[in-house]
């Protein structure tokens, strides 16, 4: 019996993942393999020979179509990849194209923070609502909002980067161009660079009594878990630079539910009492109390969902 499937794909700067969608939305297989250092031509090869595994882990599959989900930034209306910054020469690159010239199906590219959130709206922690932002806290600050089941797009079909919303103009300067952006404050570099800075002017703190090249985001969280001055000091700092931007971001968009994710988000328990402390401020102008600001339920595969919807909404 032939299976009609869509393939979803998450597509990062460490690791491409396959995943196998059937007509009802049910996830069959993934493949995944390291990407990162690898240039467009022989990345686009090996995207290929994944989607051919991955076919071939279906028995009689029949092809539907292929979402993917980049990292940007990305252009869907022209399909291509414009990522020099995390895929090593990924610059223009048509992977609609080539991907459609070689299965001969439909193929759509969006921003992966997009179709993660795309994931979460249709099988994860938006069901049902109108209006769902997603925030993603990693390596950097990914957003998304997705209103009545479609993404929000900026003018030309970009992407809105809330994630390089200003918050500190004397803060660090980040890619972006500006100083003091969201993901130069809250991301998981930027936990470490704070952790180090802290180091570097008191190397007798008890965070540095560890290696101090541990200093990453997940070590500075357990040592202010465990009531290390330093480390909590930094995470602080940290909490309240997130609730500044979560704030902002409900006043701009007042979404149903607020969707949290990402590995940084694993220490949201650091973070959430000050946001909740902040939202406690009366504001008559924004319902902030009736905002559902949740964990996401997809996580890993948040982005497999969602890519692989972008196909399969057009046949549910």
């Amino acid at each position: 019996m032939i299976q009609k499937i869509a393939i979803g794909m998450d597509l990062g700067g460490t690791l491409v993942r396959i995943g196998a969608f059937d007509l009802e939305g049910h996830f069959l297989f993934q493949h995944e393999a390291p990407i990162a250092s690898i240039g467009p031509k022989d990345g686009l090869r090996l995207i290929e020979g994944l989607v051919r595994l991955t076919l071939d882990s279906v028995e009689s599959p029949s092809l539907l179509g292929i979402g993917i989900g980049s990292t940007g930034p990305v252009d869907p209306i022209r399909g291509t990849i414009n990522n020099p910054y995390t895929l090593a020469g990924w610059k223009n690159v048509p992977i609609v194209e080539r991907l459609n010239r070689a299965f001969n199906v439909p193929v759509r590219l969006e921003n992966d923070a997009d179709v993660a959130a795309l994931g979460e709206y249709w099988q994860g922690a938006g069901q049902g609502v109108k209006r769902l932002y997603a925030v993603t806290v990693g390596t950097g600050v990914g957003t998304s909002f997705i209103l009545d089941g479609k993404i929000y797009r900026g003018v030309d079909g970009s992407h809105p980067e809330g994630g390089h919303q200003l918050i500190d103009p004397n803060g660090p300067k980040c890619y972006c161009g500006y100083c003091g952006c969201w993901e130069s404050l809250i991301s998981g570099p930027a936990i470490s660079s704070q952790a180090r800075s802290a180091f570097s002017s008191d190397p007798h703190t008890d965070l540095a009594l560890s290696d101090p090249n541990r200093l990453d985001a997940r070590f500075v969280a357990e040592a202010a878990r465990a009531g290390d001055a330093t480390a909590l000091a930094v995470m602080q700092n940290v909490a309240r630079d997130f609730s500044i931007g979560i704030i902002n971001v409900i006043s701009l968009f007042v979404p149903d539910v607020l969707v949290l994710s990402g590995g940084v988000m694993k220490s949201a328990d650091l973070f959430l009492p000050t946001l909740k402390e902040m939202l406690r401020t009366p504001n008559p102008m924004v319902p902030f109390d009736r905002v559902r600001i949740v964990p996401a339920k997809l996580g890993y595969y948040a982005g497999l969902y969602g890519s692989a919807h972008t196909i399969l909404c057009e046949k549910l």
